[in-house]
């Protein structure tokens, strides 16, 4: 975390906060933070505004470097930070993607009764955690060959899905159908395969997690109606990424950026901003293994689906179909894509980063899947341990406003360091055990380092979303079983 900002901060409306582009040398563009009175203290607190001008200075930048409610400091770009780009004469920078690639959240329905579910609690989660491995280290239940592990590079869920993970119905409630066609594994080194092919399937460590939860409120009928959501349903959510995979990637292209920043002569004021020109042959080389590290995490996270769907089967002894276990949807939220937006009254190929922020489709978007193209793209969007969860949807004002993108959780206001010193792994599990809600980790610093204590309150930043029409708030889940790596 960074020390506090205390730059210029103009309240340009009810919910941004704008960064005049006179802050500093370089910048191309204001900076947008989108906020309440409340939220922006703490995101004053630790600097990250400074992380939005510099991002402002990002050649071929477009409109504005802008940052969700949940915005904290992060590499480069801040989390929660999303920046356009021209194609043509715009960069792409690994650190408006982050080390997680395709970190994302996936979202299952059940038809079981809460009781039910409450009852063997404990039961689940505990065999959640024998059939998905988590925590540092642990390896995959999946023993992957060089070219099974490229295919999943290449082709992602379609190749979970051939191979008897999941259901073919899966792939139609995926972002972008578990596949950036833009792949090529030729891209990806060697190392980051190795660090791949043992942990595909696993949750790892973090903020990561399985969390069995309860539909606490339905805001909007339609739109939960859309979903299949009703008040009182069992849903399980899965928020993981791309692992040591992902992880490699961006550390490769990193330092092949930073060569690149000096052989294209870009002026940075931050040389973690390392970019190249999106249409350079650095710059397609890092799309193209990013891509990879995307269809690795929707990979990841369909093989955990598929063992959560057999965990809940072992324990409840009916079959995953007879349960209604369907995906409702998967959203990733580190991510940069090409993709077509109005600018200055045209529609235009533009390169999205999204760092810790959701895309937010309209109604009507063609990547929005048939079942929801009439009421816009659903949002994942994950509580800290312990607290409430989101479903949201897309609108149009998130494609005038933010590149259709919103927030992507409660954001740290603690460091991991911080959280540790703080939070004691009793008093954690007491005041979750009085909530009703059952925790296992796969180690006590995990659970210090997690603790609701350490985010943003996740209520007020939806809220804030749903108030500056970023996305619009359709039912909050509240957990009954926590499973963390």
């Amino acid at each position: 975390m960074g020390r506090r900002w205390d730059g210029p901060l103009k309240k340009s409306s009810d919910y941004v906060y704008t960064i005049p582009k006179s802050h500093k040398r370089g910048m191309r563009v204001d900076g947008w933070i989108f906020a309440d009175d409340v939220l922006i203290e703490s995101i004053r607190n630790d600097n990250a505004p400074e992380q939005v001008a510099n991002v402002a200075t990002l050649p071929g930048i477009i409109g504005a470097s802008k940052a969700m409610p949940d915005i904290h400091w992060g590499y480069g770009f801040p989390i929660g930070g999303v920046a356009a780009m021209d194609p043509e004469d715009g960069v792409i920078s690994p650190g408006g993607v982050g080390y997680d690639i395709n970190c994302g959240v996936r979202l299952l329905k059940t038809n079981l009764e809460e009781n039910r579910v409450r009852d063997n609690v404990k039961n689940l989660i505990n065999r959640m955690f024998d059939n998905v491995p988590a925590g540092v280290g642990r390896e995959s239940r999946v023993k992957l060959d060089k070219g099974e592990l490229e295919e999943t590079l290449d082709y992602g869920v379609e190749w979970a899905v051939e191979n008897g993970y999941g259901w073919e119905q899966d792939l139609k409630r995926i972002e972008d159908n578990g596949r950036m066609e833009s792949a090529d594994s030729h891209k990806v080194s060697r190392k980051a395969k190795d660090r791949g092919a043992p942990q595909l399937g696993t949750l790892g460590g973090g903020n990561h997690f399985l969390e069995i939860q309860k539909v606490e409120k339905v805001f909007d009928e339609e739109m939960a109606d859309s979903m299949d959501l009703e008040e009182g349903m069992i849903t399980t959510m899965i928020h993981t990424g791309s692992r040591g995979c992902g992880h490699q990637i961006a550390t490769d292209y990193i330092d092949k950026m930073e060569k690149a920043i000096r052989k294209y002569n870009i002026d940075l004021p931050d040389k973690q901003l390392a970019c190249a020109p999106f249409d350079s042959p650095e710059g397609q080389d890092y799309f193209s293994a990013m891509s990879c590290g995307a269809n690795y995490a929707w990979t990841n996270r369909q093989l955990i689906m598929h063992w959560v769907r057999e965990s809940f089967e072992q324990v409840f002894d009916e079959g995953a179909e007879d349960m209604d276990m369907e995906m409702i949807y998967d959203v990733c939220h580190n991510v940069a894509k090409k993709e077509e937006h109005e600018v200055n009254g045209k529609d235009q190929d533009v390169i999205v980063h999204r760092k810790g922020a959701t895309r937010a489709f309209a109604p009507g978007r063609k990547e929005v899947p048939k079942k929801y193209r009439d009421v816009g793209q659903p949002v994942i969007i994950p509580g800290d341990m312990g607290t409430a969860s989101y479903v949201m949807m897309g609108t149009e004002n998130s494609m005038k406003r933010s590149w259709g993108s919103t927030c992507h959780g409660a954001g740290r206001t603690m460091s991991r360091t911080g959280a540790r010193k703080k939070f004691r792994v009793n008093e954690i599990k007491e005041e979750l055990a009085e909530k009703g809600i059952y925790v296992k980790a796969a180690s006590n610093k995990v659970l210090k380092e997690e603790s609701p204590g350490a985010y943003k309150d996740v209520n007020n930043v939806v809220e804030v979303t749903h108030n500056a029409g970023l996305s619009k708030v359709v039912a909050k889940l509240t957990p009954i079983g926590v499973m963390k790596g």
